[in-house]
């Protein structure tokens, strides 16, 4: 088969000539993080976007035109929807007005760190009584190999609908050789590579990986996704696009552990760990720099390793690097809370009844996202163990209930007589616009696990690095 050539079935040609012609109906389910950025995206392009969601708030806040994520700004979203090309609502009914439907719902660990699905099935059982002929359903949601044709696919086909699962070839570009299926409508998996407030790379810029449960459903996903992105990379299946998303952060959470660990090893031997990563990164090849920190955060890096672990297990097969890992980076809000015992310890002082601010909850600095913050983990240790917890954040100014915590907790104002009232303050999020001279010169002790004061030169004596 020639590269870029259409295959019969499904209802492809028809699909692609919609696609080409910019009359394709796009409709985005999950408005978060990853699905709104899309769901503009896609707006952007010329696509005329419905988004779902099953939060009201969400959806009248973005009728309104207004953002709730704060790196998306308010006037890009009311300009698409004063234009009438996003529209959002909680109605599901209205898939079967969409030709491509593309999944970006949360996929989270249960109480037992076992892959909880139940997003990705229950809007696989919302888009069923809705799904039509020649229609492209994508899973993006981060999960593991195997979950789109598993899971996914025999819950669309209750509809009585077919997606036949059959090899193809391809070269990245496009399908080299296939068996050519006949089909219903088009399934495939293209694994969403968002990264929240990252101005170095917009989503667009972001090549998207692209996996069919046959060759039909790969070229019309890519299809789609080609009019959106700068670039597109064909695998050949699902399964391989679902490997390649959890490889990535799978590689980044086993490299965080082991530089975490090697804080913990260089804390003993009295040896700077940031010092040597700032030493080691200067060679130009062979060496790419993680940073320890308190605890991973996010969607991403603290969940997926464990849904491949969890799968690699019914293939009988031990995943012991990769459970070492998420042990050492589940176990840093642990030595944050032990190395603040110590330190007050040591001034004569004990966790219990302390007062303790923690500085930033966002996972990572200067955005406003929560998910898996391991700042959340260090107040429940914290007041577990009866020690008085407040924190400060510019970007959340309460903490509203979430999956796993319920603190009811409002942010509190850094002044200087407020800081010196603290037996202690935790650097546990880096944000750029705090003033951490300031903090240093008005707390009673600083503990600081981003290196975030490493450029202040008084009061030193004040500063625990941990």
């Amino acid at each position: 088969m020639n590269k870029g050539a259409v295959v019969a079935g499904g209802g492809l040609g028809a699909f692609q000539s919609k696609i080409e012609a910019q009359t394709a109906q796009v409709g985005v389910i999950g408005l978060g993080y990853v699905g709104l950025p899309l769901a503009l995206l896609f707006a952007r392009n010329g696509y005329a976007v419905c988004g779902f969601d099953v939060d009201p708030n969400k959806v009248t806040m973005l009728q309104r035109g207004e953002s709730y994520i704060r790196h998306i700004p308010q006037a890009v979203i009311a300009e698409h929807v004063q234009q009438k090309r996003l529209k959002v609502t909680t109605d599901f009914s209205l898939l079967r007005e969409m030709d491509a439907i593309l999944i970006c719902v949360p996929t989270p660990l249960d109480a037992h760190r076992e892959p909880d699905l139940s997003y990705v099935r229950n809007t696989a059982e919302a888009i069923t009584p809705h799904l039509r002929r020649g229609q492209l359903v994508v899973l993006e949601s981060t999960t593991y190999p195997g979950t789109t044709e598993e899971v996914v696919l025999p819950i669309l086909e209750k509809s009585g609908l077919r997606c036949p699962s059959s090899p193809y070839a391809t070269d990245g570009r496009g399908v080299t050789a296939t068996e050519e299926p006949e089909g219903d409508f088009l399934l495939a998996f293209s694994p969403e590579r968002e990264d929240p407030g990252n101005k170095q790379f917009q989503t667009h810029q972001i090549p998207k990986i692209i996996g069919g449960v046959n060759a039909a459903s790969a070229q019309a996903a890519q299809g789609l996704y080609g009019r959106a992105f700068q670039a597109t990379l064909l695998v050949s299946s699902t399964r391989a696009a679902e490997m390649a998303k959890i490889l990535e952060n799978t590689y980044r959470c086993v490299n965080i552990a082991l530089v975490n660990e090697l804080k913990l090893l260089c804390l003993r031997m009295g040896i700077d760990i940031w010092e040597v990563i700032e030493a080691a990164k200067t060679k130009p090849f062979g060496f790419t720099a993680f940073y320890p920190g308190p605890g991973l955060g996010g969607h991403c890096i603290p969940i997926d390793p464990f849904y491949l672990t969890w799968k690699a297990r019914e293939y009988g097969f031990p995943t012991r690097f990769i459970e070492l890992a998420g042990e050492i980076n589940s176990s840093m809000p642990e030595h944050v809370v032990a190395s603040l015992a110590e330190a007050l310890n040591q001034r004569q002082q004990c966790l219990h009844n302390a007062r303790i601010l923690i500085l930033g909850v966002a996972y990572k600095k200067d955005i406003d996202d929560l998910r898996e913050s391991p700042s959340l983990r260090i107040i429940e240790l914290l007041q577990d163990r009866g020690a008085r917890v407040d924190y400060h954040d510019p970007y959340f100014p309460r903490l509203h209930k979430m999956r796993k915590y319920d603190y009811a907790l409002v942010s509190v104002e850094p002044t200087p007589a407020a800081l010196a009232d603290y037996d202690a303050v935790v650097i546990a999020t880096d944000h750029s616009n705090f003033d951490y001279a300031a903090l240093v010169r008005h707390a009673r002790l600083v503990i600081d696990t981003r290196n975030a004061t490493r450029d202040v030169q008084e009061h030193r004596e004040k500063i625990v690095r941990c």
